[in-house]
């Protein structure tokens, strides 16, 4: 069973993922704060960490993703937020600045959410 770290300050965001990706049997754990995230990525190893942008911190999901790179997470990243629609600029990956591997804009559809989590984990059931 594929593990998914979910990292949002939002329970709201975070209960309606965690019960869609549960529906498809993903082994879902939260966390509400890029500083939760980092305890909880060392000690549960993720296979896939779905992350908010905007927490304590304007940018702390940015942050977070390449604090997780430089410390040799290669696992995927999705990127779930609503910054695109706020700043009105457009995000993609980008090695060093957004090391992520999708983004997936705010509100999502539970449909597209799990696509999006099969895609990257790359045929890893849940």
């Amino acid at each position: 069973m594929a593990k998914i770290l979910i990292v949002d300050d939002d329970p709201d965001v975070v209960d309606a993922c965690r019960m869609f990706l549960e529906r498809e049997h993903y082994d879902v754990a939260s966390a509400f704060s890029r500083e939760e995230g980092m305890k909880a990525v060392r000690e549960i190893d993720p296979d896939l960490i779905i992350l908010d942008v905007i927490m304590e911190q304007p940018d702390d999901g940015f942050a977070m993703a390449q604090q997780l790179r430089r410390d040799g997470f290669l696992k995927p990243i999705l990127m779930l937020t609503s910054i695109g629609r706020v700043t009105g600029l457009t995000y993609g990956k980008h090695a060093d600045l957004l090391p992520v591997d999708a983004f997936v804009d705010k509100p999502v559809e539970p449909a597209i959410l799990v696509q999006k989590v099969a895609a990257l984990l790359g045929g890893k059931e849940g």
